[in-house]
């Protein structure tokens, strides 16, 4: 866009890098911080310093925290003797919603892909390997894709004689949802995985 000063290019520029927003949007979100007051515009450049110059990797579990080990991990609550490993530390967000679970994470910090060059030496799977003690119970919460389910089933082929249990999430039909809307995969998953009433 050429009638607009440079930098406020460069800020449109650099909002549509983000996932989910175009060009519209980033023009949009670019004239409200141009709008905005001083001090509110700080706050967020502030916040997004912040992010990345305090946030680091937790030592024991791979997920996101200001203090090692995080607050899941160093939880003596919570029981240790259950592990969900999840792909990304934002799936531990999405778990800690339900406030169902009451075991620890580990992130794996992405999913087995060979045509995209990401191997087990990529992942974080040796650090799983030495974290699982015999009697423990593994949840594999990888995603529905092809690269999650290659992922969920590598790890259970490496833990198979770790004497641990290892359960995959369910996959089936959504609460709310219309079967209409189903997919053929996630219907046949949703009646294999059906259970009694």
């Amino acid at each position: 866009m050429h009638l607009l000063p440079e930098s406020a290019n460069k800020l449109i520029d650099e909002f549509s890098r983000l996932p989910g927003i175009g060009k519209k949007t980033a023009q949009r979100l670019t004239f409200y911080l141009l709008n905005s007051n001083q001090e509110y515009v700080h706050d967020l450049s502030q916040a997004l310093k912040d992010i990345k110059v305090k946030i680091q990797k937790c030592s024991l579990c791979h997920g996101i925290t200001e203090n090692d080990p995080c607050m899941i991990c160093k939880n003596t609550e919570r029981d240790e003797n259950m592990l969900c490993v999840v792909e990304s530390a934002y799936d531990i967000f999405v778990f800690e919603k339900t406030n169902s679970f009451r075991g620890k994470y580990h992130v794996l910090d992405g999913a087995l892909s060979p045509l995209d060059g990401i191997g087990p030496d990529e992942l974080n799977i040796n650090s799983l390997v030495e974290r699982v003690d015999s009697g423990m119970e593994i949840i594999i919460a990888t995603n529905p894709s092809v690269e999650g389910e290659t992922t969920a089933l590598y790890i259970a082929k490496i833990l198979a004689d770790k004497n641990v249990t290892i359960s995959k999430l369910a996959r089936g039909v959504p609460v709310g949802g219309d079967l209409e809307y189903v997919d053929d995969a996630t219907l046949i998953r949703a009646i294999e995985g059906r259970i009694s009433v």
